[in-house]
């Protein structure tokens, strides 16, 4: 006869439960942290031939006085909305500004909301970093999905008209994104805002629009003047190491801006620029990745000559190119 005492004992924990815990832990503490902060938004829109569209989507708060950050998608033809919060608090929303180009719009709640959540910074991620989504996919609001940073510094084409143009830099995650978690929040462990989800490009493939100094410098544009003026050399590229014969002397190797295409009649092709250089300097400053160029290419460099140190060919060639403004 069994012992009564062992019937239905519970097995020893598998070696990887501490393991699991703690993984727990760290996303449960992070969803905590940035819940309250993430609005689940409704939009109306207006459309071509007068008639209106309803979407939904995400934002959220980083400032204490009722501003939030979403996608430009998510308010694309708005002028307001609603955003209501975990909470259950709900507010009427002004969209501020947009900008199609990074894909971040800034809207402010007209009644209560949330402080803001703390801002972090995605140059400062690595691949394998574990990351947290938080938006509201599907209608389901509040919803938590959590993966790793699968990859840096990715393209995304986004349309506009016949154009097609490319928000660089994004973070690549496996964390489950769902249509209307565009706009919401993606964390790291320390619970920091470190993207803005933006699109799912396939299955276990989410992207999340960076938050470092270039989206910095757009979100403060957008609160000060509603719209981002900004410069374009037509350049699409990605991050590639420069040959060591060009390093040499710099006692490390380097990385520069190696170019995958050129829109057509673009400034960088009428410069002469070609598929397969390596972009290293621009002006003054060293050029490492699509960022470091996106940088130079605001309101000031529109119309103004700008020196671009290319690689091709085992040289270095040097060549000017004039930015356009970007309409």
């Amino acid at each position: 006869m069994s012992d009564v005492a062992t019937v239905g004992q519970v097995p020893p924990p598998a070696p990887d439960t501490a393991a699991l815990d703690a993984y727990s832990t760290a996303v449960s503490t992070v969803a905590a942290e940035i819940l309250p902060h993430v609005a689940s938004l409704r939009v109306r829109s207006q459309r071509r031939q007068g008639w209106w569209a309803e979407g939904a989507g995400s934002a959220v708060v980083f400032t204490d006085d009722g501003y939030l950050l979403t996608n430009a998608h998510v308010v694309a033809g708005a002028r307001e909305g609603t955003a209501a919060f975990i909470d259950g608090t709900e507010t009427t929303f002004d969209v501020v500004g947009a900008d199609q180009l990074s894909d971040l719009a800034v809207i402010r709640a007209r009644g209560e909301a949330p402080a803001a959540a703390t801002l972090g910074d995605a140059d400062r991620l690595v691949v394998g970093q574990l990351v947290v989504a938080v938006g509201n996919p599907l209608g389901l609001a509040g919803s938590v999905t959590a993966g790793v940073v699968s990859a840096l510094g990715r393209s995304l084409p986004v349309g506009q008209g016949r154009s097609v143009r490319f928000i660089e830099d994004v973070i690549q995650t496996d964390a489950a994104l769902n249509p209307g978690n565009s706009g919401g929040a993606l964390a790291n462990s320390a619970g920091h805002v470190i993207g803005v989800s933006t699109a799912v490009a396939g299955i276990g493939l989410g992207l999340a629009i960076p938050i470092n100094a270039t989206s910095r410098r757009i979100i403060g544009t957008l609160l000060t003047h509603s719209r981002v003026r900004r410069a374009f050399l037509g350049v699409i590229g990605h991050p590639a190491p420069v040959p060591r014969a060009a390093s040499a002397g710099s006692g490390r190797s380097r990385t520069g801006l190696q170019v995958a295409e050129l829109v057509p009649g673009g400034p960088a092709e009428r410069a002469g620029i070609r598929p397969g250089d390596i972009i290293v300097k621009a002006g003054e400053h060293d050029i490492h990745d699509a960022q470091s160029l996106q940088r130079l290419l605001f309101a000031d460099a529109i119309g103004a000559e700008l020196a671009v140190a290319v690689y091709r060919d085992g040289r270095q060639v040097e060549l000017r190119a004039i930015p356009a403004e970007l309409t």
